[in-house]
């Protein structure tokens, strides 16, 4: 299915390479004709700068109003060979003192010229000619001091036919390096994402069944590898929820056959014929065990369901730990008489936390020192407060939990001792649920066993 609206990276790198090339194309055009147009205006000042000064000297050796009078036969002599050149003196009383055959400039604009722009040059227009001019105001040798308005200027035309004709052929040949600048884009960036489509294809090879597969980063460029590298992390961690929730549902389906089965063993049983009112009682006894069972079990499922996806906000209330075991002691203190354990308690320490989900996760924990203790042994609850954190270290003295099964000790359903699979200690859900409730009071939880001492230690931010 092809998406709309969307523009591809190769086309994007292509735009972006003919864009590019063409606005350097078009800085350096401009570049050289700027240097072009100035070298001709370099040129022509050179030359009208010369006549300017012909001009200077040839008033400044005139002794009399008559050599003025008589200047142009001497002007016409100096200007011969000079094709475009144009002169113009113009005298104080705005009369025309001589002019070349097209220097028919306006003496108001000479005398202009000569007196607010001296010697700078200036295009002035005759008609559809345009000239480079420049105009000073000039001493003659007269005694009365008389001065002369210069205005020379040089036609032009043919320097803006060669820039008109230079630009063009610039215009052109940037619209065909621009062409030519796409297709080479185009095809660099084709070559330079064929990584990028070799990576889309490798990654049609993961399915749920192929999860393991990983890209190869060695022959991945530098610039894809980190990508790469990120897309091989996720398949990790796919992998692995994917492995958690086929475990999971092995083992919930492992779990809930059991009670499933006992219940329809019991009730086909019953209808195998007539029983008494008292025979049926039973059966109905025997079945609600089980339905609160799977009760409890579907319960804590949904508690961790919700803890792994972060929906289990816990209520903030300042508890005292110590307030808290205690309470828990009153409650097993029968199952530790018949085992005659002693349970004991020191320190004390107040966290913010939810008072019913902190209590579950303490009596989870308990519980399960009490029912592995080994009898006429003590059980121990310390409680420390360090600046920023409080440890509850939960301590009993029996069998010693295997190195290996440490680590997976708070995963659901995990049991040490499998054969307990039916014993009165639950679903085996209790530790998995004991560490969802902490790490959602952005608490820790961590085990040890050694030399028959086992210790769950828990440390919860503490309460200011």
């Amino acid at each position: 299915m092809r998406l709309t609206g969307r523009t591809s990276i190769t086309r994007r790198l292509t735009l972006l390479f003919v864009g590019a090339s063409s606005t350097v194309l078009l800085a350096l055009g401009l570049v050289i004709a700027s240097s072009v147009e100035n070298h001709f205006e370099v040129l022509d000042m050179e030359v009208l700068a010369g006549k300017m000064e012909l001009t200077r000297h040839a008033l400044a050796i005139l002794k009399s109003q008559d050599d003025l009078d008589n200047l142009g036969q001497q002007m016409d002599h100096s200007l011969v060979g000079h094709h475009g050149l144009e002169v113009m003196l113009v005298g104080t009383n705005h009369a025309v003192i001589f002019a070349t055959q097209n220097a028919k400039f306006s003496p108001d604009l000479v005398i202009d010229n000569a007196t607010k722009r001296p010697h700078r040059p200036t295009l002035w227009k005759l008609g559809d000619q345009t000239y480079r001019g420049i105009a000073a105001e000039l001493p003659t040798g007269i005694d009365a001091g008389v001065k002369v308005y210069v205005a020379v200027a040089t036609d032009i035309a043919q320097h803006q036919a060669f820039m008109r004709s230079f630009l063009q052929t610039l215009w052109l040949f940037v619209a065909g390096a621009a062409a030519l600048s796409g297709l080479l884009g185009w095809f660099a960036a084709r070559r330079g994402l064929a990584p990028l489509s070799a990576m889309r294809e490798q990654t049609k090879a993961v399915t749920a069944q192929q999860l393991s597969y990983r890209l190869p980063l060695e022959s991945a460029p530098i610039e894809l590898a980190e990508l790469a590298q990120s897309l091989n992390e996720m398949l990790a961690r796919l992998e692995e929820a994917f492995r958690r929730l086929t475990d999971f549902s092995s083992d919930i389906a492992h779990e809930l056959r059991t009670p499933v089965s006992n219940l329809m063993t019991q009730t086909h049983v019953v209808l195998s014929r007539a029983r008494s009112a008292d025979e049926y009682r039973d059966i109905l006894a025997s079945n609600a065990e089980e339905f609160e069972h799977m009760g409890r079990m579907i319960s804590d499922m949904l508690l961790l369901a919700k803890a792994e996806n972060g929906l289990v906000v816990p209520s903030q209330e300042i508890i005292s730990l110590a307030d808290e075991v205690h309470a828990l002691f009153e409650y097993y203190e029968a199952v530790a008489e018949e085992k005659n354990l002693l349970l004991s308690l020191e320190g004390d320490g107040k966290v913010s936390a939810d008072r019913l989900m902190l209590r579950r996760a303490l009596s989870n924990l308990l519980s399960n020192a009490v029912r592995h203790a080994a009898t006429h042994t003590a059980l121990w609850v310390r409680i420390r407060t360090s600046s920023n954190n409080v440890s509850i270290c939960i301590e009993n003295t029996g069998e010693t939990i295997p190195h290996e099964f440490l680590e997976r000790i708070f995963d659901r359903f995990f049991r040490v001792d499998p054969s307990r699979h039916r014993s009165s200690e639950g679903a085996g859900l209790g530790l998995a649920i004991t560490k969802s409730i902490v790490v959602a009071h952005w608490g820790t939880i961590s085990v040890d066993s050694v030399d028959k001492v086992t210790r769950f230690t828990i440390r919860l931010p503490r309460a200011h």
